[in-house]
């Protein structure tokens, strides 16, 4: 049995596709070295099946060490998809004035949970530009103190 070049596109291309349904970031490796095998044919036609075979499994198992060892640790340098436990005490500045119970936003450097703004409310009146510090996620809304008063 002789595989050509196309057979590997299309196989490359389902395994890419197919990441969306399972969202492991582990199909899309074996994907990009089946792509990579149907340039190779490509360009170097005649290759046997095995030797077609070994270079997938060695490209796909290389990048797939690639992403998990290299690029996936340095990967969240934000505090986005962190646990709301995670995220008090953060640090950010008031946009507007905030009374006592009173809906404001607050805005972080970087995003907190996925965002770089966020409602908030706290127990006691703070003004805009004011650096405010997480106390607890209440659902969807922060309640923040003011910073300085937690030194």
């Amino acid at each position: 049995m002789t595989l050509e070049w196309y057979h590997w596109a299309i196989a490359g291309v389902l395994m890419v596709l197919s990441e969306l349904a399972v969202p492991t970031l582990v199909l899309v490796w074996f994907g990009a070295g089946a792509l990579v095998v149907a340039l190779a044919l490509a360009l170097i036609p005649g290759l046997e099946l095995l030797d077609q075979l070994v270079l997938w499994l060695v490209l796909s198992l290389a990048l797939i060490t690639f992403w998990f060892r290299i690029l996936k640790p340095y990967r969240s340098k934000t505090l986005a998809g962190r646990s709301s436990a995670q995220v008090i005490g953060e640090v950010g500045l008031l946009v507007g004035d905030i009374g006592k119970f009173q809906k404001g936003q607050v805005r972080f450097q970087s995003p907190v949970i996925g965002a770089q703004v966020w409602d908030c409310i706290a127990d006691d009146p703070i003004l805009a530009g004011t650096r405010v510090r997480i106390v607890s996620v209440e659902g969807s809304i922060l309640k923040v103190t003011s910073a300085e008063k937690n030194l």
